[in-house]
C-alpha cells in the first residue's frame, strides 16, 4: 500500500506536539509494510534544515519538501479582510508548491493521501485533480474552537475583535472543507463530537496520539524531589496564558510552601518574560536538548491550561514517563484519566494549591497516580494498536 502524507511542517525532529503526532504515525505504519511518501510545508518560523536530519526513520520514506514564509503579514492580512478566506488558511497556500504536489501525484499512484491538519487543505483540490487516492482529513485539533478560547481571553477590545473575526473565518471554512473526504480522524473523543456537531457526515474515528513506550525509559534515581515542571512551546499561545496565570496568581502561594521547592519551566521559543521571573526557586530553562530525560529528571508536572483543543501531548508524555500530572480541565481533555487515580484535575488556583501540597506532603501518593498514568497511557495510546487500527481503515476505504 502507498500512501501520500501532507503535513504543514517538517515532523524532523519529532519535538513538539505535532510532529510527535506526524513521526508516530509514519513509523507506526512502516512497521505494517506501508510505502511512505511525506509532502511537507517548511514554514519559515519551524524552519528545518533538510541537510541536519539524521534519523533512520527518515531514509525509509519518500520526501518533498517547500520552504515557505507563513508569517502574519500586516498588509497581507488587511487585504484578507475583504476577501472570503481564512487568512490563517489562506497563508500556506503556495502555488509553486501545488505545481511540485501535482508533479508528485502524476508521477506515482497513491492509494490514500493523508491531510494531517487544517493548513494543507488548501491543498485538497490539487489532489483530487491529479489523484483517484482516498482522502482523509486528520483534525490534530478543531481550529476553530482555539481561537474562539483566545479570543475570549482578550481584554483589549480591538484585538479581541479581530480575534473573533479570524474565528468565524476558520470555522467557515473547517465546516465547509469537512465532507470533501472520505474519512475523518479525529484525535479525541470530544474533537469527534464537536467534529459532528458542526454537520460532518463523512466516517468518522478517533485516533489519539500514539506513542512507543520503549522510548519512555524511566529512571527514579535522577528524578529529584520537590520539583515541579512545565514543559511546552511558548510561542504557542494558549501555553503562554496558562502559564502567566500560573505565575501570577498561584506560584507566589506555592513557593512559600517548602523553601527546597524549585519550579523549572522549559520549551521552545521562550519569551524574554518568563525569564524576568527568574528567581532560586523557578528556573527559566527555555529550549532543552532531551526532553525525555528533562521530564524524568522531574517529579511533577503543571499544565495550567486555559485554553486549547486536541489533545495534549506534552500530558500524554509526561504521563509515559510515570509522573504525577497536575492539569486543568481543559489540558486534559480528551485524554481517557480519572481525577485522583492517573492525574490530578486542578482549575482553581486554590486547587492546584491544594494538589501540589499533597504532592509534596505525601510523595508515596504522587508516584502511585504516576504508576497509573503509565498503565493508563500504555493501554490507549500504543503505536502497534493505532498504526494497526489506521491501516484497517485504510484498507476499508479501498474497497469501497
Amino acid at each position: 500500500m502507498k500512501a501520500l502524507l501532507l503535513t504543514n511542517r517538517i515532523p524532523f525532529p519529532p519535538n513538539s506536539g505535532y510532529p510527535i503526532v506526524v513521526y508516530n504515525t509514519i513509523k507506526g505504519l512502516l512497521n505494517l509494510g506501508v510505502e511512505i511518501t511525506l509532502f511537507s510545508i517548511n514554514p519559515k518560523k519551524y524552519q528545518v534544515d533538510i541537510e541536519d536530519i539524521y534519523d533512520p526513520l527518515f531514509e525509509k520514506i519518500n520526501f518533498h519538501a517547500v520552504d515557505l514564509d507563513t508569517g502574519v503579514n500586516v498588509y497581507g492580512a488587511l487585504l484578507n479582510i475583504f476577501s472570503n478566506q481564512s487568512y490563517n488558511v489562506s497563508r500556506y497556500y503556495d502555488e509553486d508548491a501545488a505545481r511540485l504536489l501535482a508533479e508528485i501525484l502524476r508521477e506515482n499512484d497513491f492509494d490514500i493521501i493523508q491531510f494531517e491538519g487544517l493548513f494543507v487543505v488548501p491543498y485538497l483540490d490539487v489532489v483530487k485533480e491529479n489523484s483517484k487516492a482516498k482522502v482523509i482529513y486528520r483534525a490534530h485539533n478543531i481550529e476553530f474552537d482555539v481561537w474562539e478560547r483566545i479570543a475570549l481571553t482578550e481584554k483589549f477590545t480591538p484585538r479581541r475583535s479581530y480575534l473573533q473575526f479570524l474565528a468565524r473565518r476558520l470555522k467557515s471554512y473547517e465546516t465547509e472543507q469537512i465532507n470533501r473526504f472520505h474519512q475523518v480522524f479525529a484525535i479525541s473523543e470530544p474533537d469527534r463530537q464537536s467534529i459532528l456537531r458542526f454537520g460532518s457526515a463523512t466516517a468518522l474515528e478517533v485516533f489519539p496520539v500514539a506513542l512507543d513506550f520503549e522510548k519512555y525509559v524511566t529512571d527514579p534515581s535522577k528524578t529529584s524531589f520537590p520539583t515541579l515542571f512545565h514543559l511546552g512551546a511558548m510561542d504557542w499561545r494558549p501555553n503562554k496564558e496558562g502559564l502567566e496565570w500560573f505565575l501570577d496568581e498561584i506560584w507566589p502561594d506555592i513557593e512559600k510552601l517548602n523553601s527546597e521547592l524549585r519550579f523549572y519551566i522549559a520549551g521552545k521559543n521562550m519569551q524574554q518574560q518568563f525569564f524576568e521571573y527568574d528567581s532560586d526557586n523557578l528556573v527559566v530553562e527555555g529550549e532543552v536538548f532531551d526532553a525525555i530525560e528533562f521530564i524524568n529528571s522531574k517529579a511533577i508536572m503543571i499544565v495550567p491550561l486555559l485554553s486549547g483543543s486536541g489533545m495534549r501531548v506534552k500530558i500524554i508524555e509526561g504521563m509515559a514517563m510515570r509522573k504525577c500530572v497536575i492539569a486543568t480541565s481543559m489540558a486534559a481533555e480528551g485524554i481517557r484519566c480519572e481525577h485522583g487515580k492517573d492525574i490530578l484535575i486542578a482549575d482553581t488556583a486554590d486547587e492546584f494549591y491544594r494538589a501540589i501540597l499533597q504532592c509534596i506532603t505525601n510523595p508515596k501518593k504522587w508516584k502511585e497516580i504516576g504508576e497509573n498514568a503509565r498503565k493508563t497511557v500504555e493501554r490507549d495510546h500504543d503505536i502497534k494498536i493505532i498504526a494497526e487500527r489506521m491501516l484497517n481503515i485504510y484498507q476499508k476505504l479501498l474497497t469501497v
